[in-house]
């Protein structure tokens, strides 16, 4: 599992049929400090995330495991909106903060 930050959506018209009624976000990647990095990734919402949503998301045939995703040509999925993290007792990320 990884964390981003939700930047953005994808709107695709034309797409294989098993993606259709599917959301697409657009994902900046963040380290454990919380710093973005300069990656991003198209990923499939499985849990009505919304733009800013600190998120953990998920790549490869690892993507596939959701109900929303499960036998879907997919390789990134956003399966948990984060509340909060820390890193070694330090306090990382608050969303209510």
């Amino acid at each position: 599992m990884l964390i981003g930050r939700v930047v953005g959506s994808v709107v695709a018209t034309q797409k294989d049929e098993k993606l259709t009624n599917r959301k697409f976000l657009l994902v900046q990647v963040h380290n454990p400090q919380n710093e973005p990095t300069s990656q991003y990734v198209v990923a499939v919402d499985s849990v009505g995330a919304g733009p800013e949503d600190m998120v953990m998301y998920a790549t490869g045939s690892s993507a596939r495991q959701t109900e929303l995703t499960d036998g879907r040509p997919c390789d990134a999925v956003v399966m948990a909106v984060v509340d909060s993290w820390d890193l070694g007792g330090e306090n990382i990320y608050e969303k209510w903060a």
